[in-house]
């Protein structure tokens, strides 16, 4: 329990108690008595008399005797309700079990505010709980935008126990403030008591703190949760510290856990102090009594003398016998037994005179009363005139001349009489003898008040009269409050009592008169709310708009466009525009509403946001409409890509269409632009707008490439720049095309082919327009000297056979009839036009013509073509021959197999396909083509080569020394390929390991040399031929054995080797084609012995000292080159090689092309044969400029 307050002291002049004895006080300082923090609350019967209501009384509350406490805390929540100005819902006093949730609320009505207001929550007096804000609290704000109100919310999260306690809530705005005080009980969860670890107790509470070392006893006897041991001790630690020696504490304090030595020697220290007996008690209490909720409890001492008084004290107040209290005495034995709850309190003994004890024989009754009434508090006692005391709440009563409380006593009946009763009256009075005390509580209430007429809601529009009017059932003064605050008169306010009426009048009602009006009539705690609520018709100001109420923004801005509006309540606003809502929100466009303005927001405004808003508004007391147009402008949009109609030199002239979308704004004028098509540097070209849409730049350089681009200019600014026109190059139209010649003709179709003009210029070539006329629809001149006939046919006699440009120089014209006779010309077109035409000389017969046909081998297909099996075969041989000839091919003097070889023929070339080659393929095919009595054969000989087989037999032929001789004979099956060589590889008979001892070897027999002496050896021998290696081997049925020393070498007998050969060419002449004014080579290779000599012949007749030829003969390889030959040096040229053993001759043909055109067209990959062709036919259509 905490000890009076200095107030308590002051008005309660009570006689101490005699002070205890003199033993137990020691006793009390020795440690028995229990620490303060495990009092508990007592039951109001065992307290002193007149301290019943104050049983549950917070420990950290001081209530001045007298004063309820109930009273209190309406008192002060009248205060803050009266006091209030920005609360709109205050936080509630709350309860809570340990470890659960609570949440406190605050709501702050922000109509009145501008910004947000500032709120601060309070533990105690100073304590700003926003730093302690974490785990287990949590502070959050929220805003209702519809009802404008702000909501705090002050929520902690799993309770403890030291939470409990008074809060504050402070809200300040500018020069606004206001607060609220609230509390929180918070109460141990259900449950049994966890048990307790002693040597939890004595571990150190905190590291590195300032409570570090210090025993943590309030963990243990605050009942907090603590967690469940898994083990009971089974050992008393005191125990074996009691009686252990001191040198031993620290092992015990080790093995049972024990960190806080220091806490626990002082521990021990003060349960080693011998306790003194004292002089007048034989047994003394325990320390400390534990007992159940509603159980007995029984506390006995033991008399040295049985004598003596003894007296029963609780926390220094003498303890009287109740009806839950027995105080009695057998022989020495002197017990005090109390029902009910235990409490840890230890009774001090105190020694007296016995008197008898004084008896409450009739208690005190409880009594209701009304306020100036008289009331009278009666009671008995078993003896006449007893000394009794009187208290109230506690407090004892002091009668006087100036009290209002008289005392009568009439024998054994008291009597307290209290005059004209007040509510300060009502309290819990007690009576209080030597023997016994009687409480009864006293009601001091108000008149009922009836209410004849509340008050009534009202709605009125601005400018009428307010009359709020009611009736109570007394003739009493009354407060008027608004929202809270007390209504004040004024020249438009008046208050009005009449009687039992009252009255609030207010003329010219204004907005700021609305609001919730309060009667509370003085003295009674009853009040007649009434709600006054002022509409004004809602109103639009569009004073600040144009006359057409117009709002011009440009693209890309931001509008915000704020419509100043009126009404109460604040109306509703409704933006909209064709009929679709424009809602709040974060989107590009949306409406903000205030309760004075009402705004349209549209983020970078497009063109597309242009056209009439509406803007609606709608209370209670009407409506308003109002339509707004909204007029975005912006730079125009870039006109369409001019076209260049027109090209001249150095100039052009352009021509656009204006843009389509003038931004909202007229079209002033345009900009030009100019630049090289390679370059990216614009050059204006007119810095005047122009007006019109038609332009001519002019000063361009002649065979340059130029764009141009147009700019639109409005009073908003310049267009982005329109797409470039097509390039065009400022130049004239180029030569004719030259050349022009018939390619073939067939009964329906002509074929032209004609050379590019021989002046492109820089604009270069687009393409060609070739037309055509048929003979008698006009008359032609005679041809001019140049060879171009002239013709006087009007343009539109001429067919143009090609509806789009051609890029090539050859077209065919077909559909025309048979036997008809046209004439032919072809123009160049570039960007400047077409070119003057150039004209066939003659008309052209259209019949098909018969030609020879002509087969064109290629280069090389005339020597053996070799492909390996497996491989494909894809050979093309061009011819020709009008009209399509027929192709005939045989293998082998045989027709072809078509399920193995595949023929493909065309009008030009033929083409002859195997796609996986075997050795059946090979040789010698035949080609025939015909048209009609015309033929020629063409043959090309084929080679399918694959590797070959193993040498037939291998022997050893001899074997001495270190050395064995080997010989073999070829395989049966050379694999269609010449052999080149053969493998020979060795094996010790041992290991059958085969080591390679020579390769591409050419002969038939070796001498293999170097083999280890002792050891047996196998030899095999591989094939070879261009396709690699024999798949197998040939070994030798029978081994070698390398003798060792001693054994007698007998020395073959070898002939000598004949290696005299007779000339024969290994690589034969090549048919080819020369270069005039380019050397020319022709090489073959020749084997022989003794060594041919060789002759080089042309057309049979051999090259002597001719300083254009040079010879050379090297290893074999015979050349001949040709200087700068002409097409005189082309032939049949042969090489001769003779020698003892006989003569040899190969011949090929050399065919020289002349002129630069030839060169350049071979340099840049074209085939010879087609060289050839074009060549042929270039001759012939201009004979003399060959």
């Amino acid at each position: 329990m905490p000890e009076p307050t200095k107030k308590e002291e002051n008005e309660v002049p009570t006689p101490a108690p005699a002070p205890p004895p003199e033993e137990p006080n020691k006793e009390k300082e020795a440690g028995t008595a229990p620490p303060k923090d495990e009092e508990e609350v007592f039951p109001p019967n065992a307290l002193p008399p007149g301290l019943c209501s104050r049983a549950l009384e917070r420990k950290d509350s001081e209530w001045s005797l007298g004063e309820s406490p109930a009273t209190e805390d309406q008192e002060k929540q009248n205060a803050n309700s009266q006091l209030s100005t920005l609360f709109v819902e205050k936080p509630q006093t709350g309860r809570v079990k340990v470890g659960e949730n609570i949440s406190f609320i605050a709501k702050v009505k922000a109509e009145d505010l501008l910004r947000k207001p500032t709120v601060k929550w309070f533990k105690g007096k100073w304590m700003d709980l926003a730093s302690k804000a974490g785990k287990h609290l949590q502070l959050k704000e929220t805003f209702e935008r519809q009802s404008r109100v702000y909501t705090f919310e002050m929520q902690i999260i799993k309770a403890k126990e030291n939470y409990g306690g008074n809060y504050r809530c402070e809200v300040t705005y500018k020069d606004k403030f206001d607060s609220c005080s609230f509390d929180l009980e918070v109460h141990e969860s259900t449950g049994t008591t966890p048990n307790i670890d002693i040597r939890s107790a004595f571990k150190r509470s905190g590291e590195g703190q300032e409570d570090a070392g210090e025993l943590d006893f309030s963990g243990l006897l605050k009942r907090r949760e603590v967690k469940q041991q898994e083990e009971e001790p089974e050992i008393d630690v005191w125990d074996l510290l009691k009686n252990a020696n001191p040198n031993e504490y620290e092992k015990i304090a080790f093995q049972y856990g024990i960190t806080d030595l220091r806490g626990m020697l002082k521990r021990l220290k003060r349960m080693r102090r011998v306790e003194k007996k004292s002089a007048a008690f034989a047994k003394i209490l325990d320390p400390a009594y534990q007992i159940d909720k509603g159980g007995r409890v029984r506390f006995v001492v033991e008399l040295a003398d049985p004598k003596l008084e003894v007296k029963w004290y609780k926390n220094g107040q003498e303890i009287r016998p109740s009806t839950k209290t027995i105080i009695y005495l057998i022989n020495s034995l002197q017990s005090y037994e109390k029902i009910g709850k235990t409490y840890p309190a230890l009774p001090a003994i105190h020694f007296a005179k016995k008197k008898p004890p004084i008896m409450v024989t009739k208690q005190l009754e409880d009594t209701n009363a009304y306020c100036g009434e008289k009331v009278e508090l009666e009671c008995e006692v078993s003896e006449d005139d007893a000394n009794v005391k009187w208290f109230k709440n506690g407090e004892e009563i002091i009668p006087g001349p100036k009290s209002r409380y008289k005392v009568k006593v009439e024998g054994k009946k008291h009597i307290l009489i209290i005059e004209g009763a007040t509510k300060a009256d009502s309290a819990e009075y007690s009576v209080m003898t030597t023997g016994g005390q009687s409480c009864a509580k006293l009601s001091v209430d108000l008149r009922p008040l009836k209410i004849l007429t509340p008050l009534t809601d009202q709605t009125v529009k601005v400018g009428k009269e307010i009359c709020l009017k009611c009736e109570i059932s007394e003739n009493i003064s009354g407060k008027w409050t608004k929202n809270g605050l007390p209504v004040q008169e004024s020249d438009r306010l008046k208050v009005v009592h009449k009687g039992r009426i009252h009255k609030l009048v207010i003329d010219s009602a204004l907005i700021e008169d609305e609001g919730d009006y309060v009667f509370a009539p003085d003295a009674y705690s009853i009040t007649l709310p009434a709600k006054v609520h002022v509409i004004d018709p809602p109103k639009i100001n569009l004073d600040g708009l144009d006359a057409d109420n117009t709002v011009t923004v440009i693209a890309g801005n931001k509008l915000r466009l704020e419509i100043p509006i009126s009404g109460e309540p604040p109306p509703k606003v409704i933006w909209s525009r064709a009929d679709k809502a424009i809602m709040e929100g974060n989107s590009r466009i949306r409406a903000e509403s205030y309760p004075d303005s009402s705004s349209l927001i549209i983020d970078a405004a497009e063109r597309d946001d242009s056209g009439v808003y509406n803007i609606n508004l709608k209370n209670e007391a009407g409506e308003a409409h109002a339509s707004i147009r909204i007029k975005v402008v912006d730079i125009p949009d870039p006109p369409v890509a001019p076209s260049v109609t027109d090209v001249g030199d150095d100039w052009c002239i352009m021509n656009w269409e204006p843009p389509v979308y003038d931004g909202g704004s007229p079209i002033l004028g345009y900009f030009i632009e100019r630049k090289k098509k390679q370059s990216s540097r614009w050059m204006r070209l007119n810095f005047d707008l122009c007006k019109e849409t038609t332009f001519e730049p002019k000063k361009m350089i002649e065979g340059v490439a130029y764009e141009v681009r147009i700019f639109a200019v409005n009073a908003i600014g310049i267009s982005k720049p329109s797409m470039p026109s097509k390039p065009f190059v400022p130049l004239a139209v180029t030569s004719p095309p030259t050349l022009l010649a018939v390619d073939s003709v067939t009964d329906t179709t002509v074929t032209m082919k004609w050379r590019p003009p021989d002046q492109i210029g820089a604009a270069g070539l687009d393409g060609y327009v070739l037309e055509y006329c048929f003979e008698g629809s006009t008359s032609a001149k005679q041809s001019d000297e140049n060879g171009e006939a002239a013709y006087d046919l009007p343009a539109e006699n001429w067919i143009t056979a090609n509806t789009d440009l051609i890029d090539k120089t050859k077209f065919t014209i077909t559909g025309l009839p048979t036997d008809a006779k046209i004439f032919v010309r072809v123009k160049a077109v570039n960007a400047a036009g077409a070119s003057e035409p150039k004209y066939y000389s003659q008309p052209i017969l259209v019949k098909e013509i018969i030609e020879p046909p002509k087969i064109r081998i290629p280069r090389h297909l005339k020597q053996t073509y070799i492909r390996r099996v497996g491989e494909a075969v894809n050979l093309v041989i061009p011819f020709q021959g009008k009209p399509r000839p027929e192709l005939t091919w045989k293998k082998d003097g045989a027709e072809i197999d078509k399920n193995q070889i595949n023929i493909r023929n065309s009008e030009t070339d033929t083409i002859i396909f195997i796609r996986k080659a075997e050795r059946s393929h090979s040789g010698k095919y035949d080609l025939q083509v015909k048209v009609e009595k015309f033929e020629e054969n063409a043959s090309i000989d084929i080679q399918i080569v694959d590797r070959p087989g193993p040498p037939q037999v291998v022997k050893i032929e001899d074997v001495w020394g270190e050395n064995v001789a080997l010989s073999w004979t070829p395989p049966k099956d050379d694999g269609n390929a010449a052999i080149t060589g053969y493998t020979i590889q060795k094996a010790d008979k041992k290991s059958m390991e085969w080591f390679t001892v020579i390769e591409h070897y050419h002969r038939t027999n070796a001498t293999i040399t170097e083999l280890v002496i002792g050891n047996e050896y196998y030899f095999r021998v591989f094939a070879e031929n261009m396709c690699g290696l024999s798949e197998d081997a040939t070994m030798t049925k029978e081994s070698a054995v390398i003798a060792k020393d001693g054994k007698v070498y007998k020395n073959p007998v070898y002939e000598d080797f004949d290696f005299t050969e007779a000339p024969m060419f290994t690589q034969p002449l090549v048919n080819t084609y020369a270069i005039a004014g380019y050397n020319a080579t022709l090489n073959c290779s020749v084997r022989g012995n003794p060594k041919p000599k060789i002759t080089w012949m042309k057309n049979k007749v051999a090259i002597v000292d001719d300083p254009r030829y040079r010879m050379f003969s090297n290893q074999g390889v015979c050349t001949l080159e040709i200087r700068k030959p002409s097409p005189y040096d082309g032939g049949t040229y042969c090489c001769k090689a003779v020698n003892d053993l006989g003569t040899v001759e190969i011949e090929c043909k050399l065919e020289v092309k002349g002129g630069l055109s030839f060169c350049r067209l071979l340099l840049q990959g074209v085939p010879p044969n087609i060289i050839d062709s074009y060549l042929r036919d270039l001759q012939s259509s201009n004979p003399e400029d060959y």
